[in-house]
């Protein structure tokens, strides 16, 4: 996959900042444990991947995250701009197949990003949709700039939304597993991922004693 590119999303963990809905539950401190373990969980996604790499964070880039790969800081008044941007200068730096995900996600694995890769040898566009109606991964085969203009970020029409505006296009789609991300109490407890973290459900009880 010579000419694909993998774009990654980051938010700085910074207290306050990260998983504002989840800390209305468990506190900014736990919020902050929790994206910061998605955000591990993440880099180990992407870090066998044989392909190019571009990491953007949302305010500062983080020297000591992703060695050695690519680092910038996302640009644009919201997600859809940065997004957006992001894209543009992938394909303005020649590369034919790009897929972009966010950091905040348990499950996510190296075959999910080679599989919407993959899904771009045949369609124009590839959603990894969410549970919560939005997606966590879009892959474009070339720059589709309505994809990321006038949309409900954040709400749980997003998705479903998009595909229609795709429809009327007439671009070929294809979807990918649907996966959880963490954004409230409930995903969180609900999650393998919390379950299967000891460590981390000490941290957040402790926070929370």
């Amino acid at each position: 996959m010579t000419n694909a590119l993998v774009i990654v999303f980051v938010k700085n963990i910074k207290l306050g900042t990260v998983k504002t809905r989840l800390a209305k539950t468990i506190g900014d401190y736990g919020a902050f444990e929790v994206y910061s373990e998605l955000v591990k969980i993440t880099e180990k996604a992407t870090v066998d991947l044989h392909i190019d790499k571009r990491i953007y964070f949302s305010d500062a880039v983080i020297e000591n995250k992703w060695p050695n790969e690519f680092k910038t800081v996302q640009k644009g008044i919201d997600l859809g701009e940065r997004m957006l941007n992001a894209f543009k200068d992938g394909f303005e730096d020649g590369y034919k197949n790009i897929v972009l995900i966010g950091s905040d996600l348990p499950d996510i694995s190296t075959s999910h990003i080679e599989n919407g890769l993959s899904a771009l040898e045949e369609n124009d566009v590839v959603f990894g949709p969410a549970e919560d109606g939005g997606y966590y991964l879009i892959g474009l085969s070339s720059l589709i700039p309505e994809l990321f203009k006038n949309k409900p970020w954040s709400q749980s029409t997003l998705l479903k939304t998009t595909l229609q505006e795709l429809h009327n296009l007439n671009v070929s789609v294809s979807t990918l597993e649907t996966l959880n991300d963490i954004d409230t109490y409930e995903d969180l407890i609900a999650s393998d991922f919390y379950k299967n973290n000891q460590k981390l459900q000490e941290k957040i009880q402790q926070l929370n004693d």
